[in-house]
């Protein structure tokens, strides 16, 4: 079953009250996983540091990337009420941690089991280590990246859950540690791996959905994808080509002030791609190519049998102009049709009847 992470980000501005109201539509919408980012805003930027060019045109605000992730911090204490309401509502709390003393706290504090690794920390080897070296689960976003890049990380993770926490970190030790059957192992038991194309919205023509086969063919990891596409055709189009994992951002309303909301799916939006996820994945059912309970049925009203296109006397030829083949399928098959052909009638038929050599 696919896992759907509903990405509320930083579309609560800031504001608790539309942290939870996120909550509740993500809760609503039937998503398995509410995913918020934590961060503090000085751990995470220079005061230098400028806006990415669609934070700009979505907020049609000039400023540094410090002055606006400072309003969209939320406090501790909002962090510790939503995961108390997550735990409440039955779905799963999940956050971002951009840097190392938001890891620390989602982890040591709130205790969460599971992280998120964004694309953009992707080659921040140090917090990627920090990651690993937790023991949780780890769900990988790989937009920008290389296959390289994406090797390098999963090294670093490799290196994390099988070594010892005394032990110094190389680059040497993060290959040894991800050719070793012990840390592929690890790889294979914790790690999921997010195709994302970083650009909000991004360009239909830049989603590239088949980099999905690629991530498993070249790492033997589930893949899945990280949506920032426009409407919910790309997400529900991933998981027919086998996501294991869906995360798209939602909104309470995309006209709202802030970075992320055009990229956005609004709450009724974000429930129409569930339920359309979940009957993509009923339709997927199984392998095997066999007649359905449901078709059974049907066989012998759509199929069709050999009939008696005229009267036909005992003893007379089967010939092309007194047989024919209509429906119902319960009669000989169409396939005998060429092995009657030429031979003598053993029973009397009027026109229309089964035949029943």
């Amino acid at each position: 079953m696919t896992l759907i992470i509903a990405e509320a980000g930083v579309n609560h501005n800031g504001d608790e009250k539309i942290a939870f109201k996120l909550v509740d539509a993500a809760y609503k919408a039937g998503a398995d996983i509410v995913k918020f980012q934590t961060f503090k805003a000085k751990n995470l930027v220079t005061a230098e540091a400028k806006q990415a060019e669609y934070q700009v045109a979505n907020t049609k605000k000039q400023e540094s990337q410090l002055a606006m992730l400072s309003r969209l911090e939320l406090s501790w204490d909002t962090h510790h009420k939503l995961v108390s309401y997550c735990d409440e509502l039955g779905i799963e709390f999940l956050s971002t941690a951009f840097d190392s003393e938001s890891l620390d706290f989602l982890v040591n504090d709130l205790g969460i089991k599971r992280l998120k690794l964004p694309s953009g920390e992707l080659t921040n080897a140090p917090l990627v280590l920090e990651h690993a070296r937790t023991g949780c689960d780890i769900i990988i976003s790989t937009g920008m990246a290389t296959l390289s890049e994406i090797e390098a990380a999963l090294g670093v993770i490799a290196f994390g859950y099988t070594a010892s926490k005394e032990e110094l970190p190389s680059l040497e030790k993060f290959h040894q540690a991800y050719s070793s059957e012990e840390g592929q192992k690890a790889l294979k038991d914790k790690v999921v791996i997010l195709h994302c194309t970083t650009e909000y919205p991004a360009p239909m023509n830049e989603i590239n959905l088949r980099v999905m086969d690629t991530l498993r063919d070249a790492f033997d990891l589930p893949a899945g994808y990280s949506d920032h596409s426009t409407g919910i055709t790309i997400p529900i189009a991933a998981v027919a080509r086998g996501a294991s994992v869906i995360e798209k951002h939602f909104t309470l309303d995309k006209n709202m002030d802030g970075p992320d909301h055009k990229a956005s799916l609004e709450p009724n939006e974000l429930a129409l791609m569930v339920a359309a996820i979940r009957q993509v994945e009923q339709a997927l059912g199984s392998k095997v190519k066999t007649p359905t309970v449901s078709e059974i049925k049907n066989k012998s009203v759509a199929r069709k049998s050999l009939v008696a296109a005229k009267d036909i006397n005992v003893g007379e030829v089967f010939t092309a102009d007194n047989l024919t083949i209509k429906r119902p399928g319960i009669g000989m098959s169409p396939y005998s049709y060429w092995e009657i052909l030429g031979k003598e009638s053993r029973s009397k038929y009027q026109a229309g009847d089964l035949i029943s050599e």
